[in-house]
C-alpha cells in the first residue's frame, strides 16, 4: 500500500517536538507510536525505527516516530527515560490531531523506552492505548547484571573449549579472572530491589516497581519481544522470574512473548529487524 512520510511538529512546556508520520493511502483506525529510548533519535540503530515505520504504514497501520526533548531535531534538555511521559503524552495527542479517524492505539519501544512506555501508563493510565510492544526492557541494576553475568557468561565460559585450552596452556591469567569472578559474585549476592520497597532519596517507587504497576493497570494487549543473545533480555527474564510479581504478569493471557533466536539487543541484522517486523505486524491482529 502506498503512504506518505511527513513531518508532525509539536509542542511541550513551551519547548519544540519533531516527530514524522506514515500514513497509508488507505488508513487502518489503529495506529502505531514508536517510542525512542536515549541517547537515540527517531531513525533508530540500523535505522529500524524508519524501516519499521515504513513497513507498517506500507499495511496500512499509521506510524509516528519522535525525538523526545533534547534529542535529534527537538528542542529543551534531554532526561531520563523514567522521565517521558510528559513527551510520549504530547506525542500521542499530535498523532491524534494528525489522523483523527484512529481509535485504536499501540505504542512500540525497545529497551529504555520499553520501560518508559511502562512508567507511562503507571503514571497516566492512558484509555487510548489498547496494546504495547516491549523489546529487551531495561532493568538494570548493578546487582541484577551480575547475577545475569554469572548465570549466562560464566556457566557458558566453562563449556568452551577456548577457555580450557587457555588454562592449560597457561595463556589464561587465572588470577585476574578469578578475582574478576569474585567480584561479580559479591554484586549478585548483594539484596536485589524488593518490589514494595520505597525509594527513600525521593519517596516514590523504584523505576522498575513502576513499570510493575503499569503492566498491572493496563488490560490491553502485549507483545513482549526478547533478544536471545542479549544481557539486557537476559536480566529481564532473571528479575521477572525473581519477583512473584512480574511472574505472574508475564504468565497472562494478555502477553504474547517471543524469543528472537540468535538476536542481539539492536537486532542488528536484516533478518532479525525483518522478524521482529513480522512478529509485530501479526500480534497487531490481535488488537
Amino acid at each position: 500500500m502506498n503512504y506518505t512520510e511527513l513531518p508532525l511538529p509539536f509542542s511541550l512546556e513551551d519547548e519544540a517536538l519533531l516527530g514524522v508520520a506514515a500514513i497509508p493511502e488507505t488508513p487502518r483506525d489503529c495506529g502505531v507510536l514508536v517510542v525512542v529510548g536515549g541517547p537515540q533519535y527517531r531513525a533508530g540503530s540500523h535505522r529500524q525505527f524508519l524501516l519499521l515505520s515504513r513497513r507498517l504504514a506500507g499495511e496500512g497501520y499509521p506510524v509516528l516516530r519522535f525525538d523526545c526533548r533534547g534529542m535529534g531535531d527537538s528542542g529543551g534538555t534531554m532526561r531520563s527515560f523514567e522521565d517521558l511521559s510528559g513527551d510520549i503524552g504530547a506525542a500521542i495527542d499530535a498523532f491524534q490531531r494528525q489522523c483523527p479517524q484512529l481509535r485504536r492505539y499501540v505504542l512500540w519501544g525497545l529497551c529504555d523506552a520499553a520501560s518508559a512506555i511502562l512508567i507511562y501508563l503507571h503514571a497516566t493510565g492512558d484509555v487510548r492505548i489498547d496494546g504495547i510492544v516491549l523489546l529487551n526492557p531495561w532493568v538494570r541494576s548493578d546487582e541484577g547484571l551480575a547475577q545475569t553475568h554469572i548465570k549466562h557468561y560464566y556457566g557458558q565460559r566453562l563449556m568452551q573449549r577456548e577457555f580450557w585450552s587457555k588454562l592449560f596452556s597457561g595463556k589464561l591469567n587465572v588470577a585476574s579472572s578469578l578475582l574478576g569472578l569474585l567480584k561479580t559474585a559479591r554484586k549478585a549476592r548483594q539484596k536485589t530491589d524488593d518490589p514494595n520497597r520505597v525509594n527513600r532519596a525521593n519517596h516514590a517507587l523504584s523505576f522498575r516497581d513502576r513499570m510493575t504497576e503499569g503492566l498491572k493497570l493496563f488490560r490491553g494487549e502485549v507483545l513482549l519481544i526478547l533478544s536471545e543473545r542479549d544481557y539486557t533480555a537476559r536480566e529481564f527474564i532473571e528479575y521477572s522470574s525473581i519477583h512473584p510479581a512480574w511472574s505472574g504478569l508475564l504468565k497472562d493471557g494478555k502477553v504474547c512473548k517471543v524469543e528472537m533466536p540468535d538476536a542481539d539487543h539492536t537486532f542488528s541484522s536484516a533478518a532479525w529487524r525483518a522478524g521482529v517486523e513480522d512478529e509485530t505486524l501479526h500480534w497487531l491482529t490481535r488488537v
